[in-house]
């Protein structure tokens, strides 16, 4: 290469972000030693910053992903707190007050975390969301990726809080990784997941009051018990119509330690009111979310149908 001569990268140092791989600078004619001479900085183990100065958020995730990438299938993304300001969570720290970059890649890589960078495996990596360009992790998975980090009981609960009210994804969903995680032995992920569980439950059984009037289905009587006259207790429903002997229950289980025996009871539950007649009826809060008409049509299929049916054993119903 005659040294002399410019080096051809006017239009890269022009563009943004400006940070390129030793790759991808030797491909424009490009040395170490030639890209030594330039104020340019190796931010990353074989990644260049094209400019003096500090690197913006935007390049530090481009420099993160370019660094996860050399030798990669393209499978890396950006996941915990740094894929969560991307989906502008409000309980996060913005990009430029991050120290650190978490890069979620297939557990095969070997890749070491370097600098600002975090490598986080994954055995199945999930498919990743593109925001503002960017591969992203799914909202649940870089829950779980932040998590891992922070000790906070407070910042922890405010996480999982945004990520159900936000309306990125269900409670199951964020357990499901926090389990997969092994994060529910710590006490305070414990303690936040609690407030999710109830906080999820109360997003969805509003979400049901609003399907059942705007829907114009008949009015059932609301979170009740239901008990054999002077027998046992049959367990609790979310709604029931007892003309017709319908009930109807937000199944907001996850899994969790335990998850057997809470299936099996509810099982239980469902074969018991079904050898009484009654019709029982399950949806879930993503469901209630994403298929309202769907979940009404269910409901009032149900109700009418009931209409042909042997009538259903007498109950007491009282408040839950």
């Amino acid at each position: 290469m005659n040294h002399n001569a410019p080096l051809p990268l006017a239009h890269l140092t022009g563009s943004r972000p400006r940070v390129l791989t030793l790759a991808q600078l030797r491909e424009h004619g490009v040395s170490a030693s030639d890209a030594a001479e330039k104020p340019w900085r190796q931010i990353l183990p074989g990644i260049f910053l094209l400019h003096p100065g500090p690197a913006t958020s935007e390049e530090r995730l481009h420099a993160a992903l370019l660094y996860a990438e050399r030798r990669g299938n393209g499978e890396a993304m950006i996941t915990g707190l740094a894929a969560l300001a991307l989906y502008r969570f409000s309980s996060t720290p913005a990009l430029p007050a991050l120290s650190r970059i978490d890069v979620l890649v297939p557990g095969t890589r070997r890749l070491r975390s370097t600098g600002d960078v975090r490598i986080v495996r994954a055995h199945v990596p999930p498919r990743s969301q593109e925001v503002t360009g960017l591969p992203v992790a799914p909202v649940a998975r870089a829950v779980a990726d932040a998590v891992s980090q922070l000790a906070d009981a407070g910042t922890v609960r405010r996480l999982l809080s945004e990520a159900v009210r936000g309306g990125h994804c269900e409670p199951a969903a964020v357990v499901r990784e926090l389990t997969v995680a092994r994060l529910l032995s710590r006490p305070h992920v414990v303690d936040a997941v609690e407030s999710l569980l109830a906080e999820g439950r109360a997003i969805a059984e509003d979400r049901l009051y609003r399907i059942v009037r705007g829907f114009e289905l008949p009015e059932p009587v609301w979170n009740v018990d239901l008990r054999l006259p002077g027998g046992p207790h049959l367990g609790g429903v979310d709604a029931f119509w007892p003309e017709q002997g319908v009930a109807l229950e937000i199944d907001t289980r996850a899994p969790r330690q335990g998850e057997d025996e809470q299936w099996s009871e509810c099982v239980r539950k469902r074969e018991t009111l079904e050898r009484l007649g009654i019709t029982v009826l399950y949806v879930t809060p993503r469901k209630l979310r994403d298929w309202p008409e769907q979940q009404a049509a269910v409901v009032r299929t149900a109700l009418t149908a009931a209409a042909d049916d042997e009538p259903a054993a007498y109950l007491v119903v009282l408040p839950r």
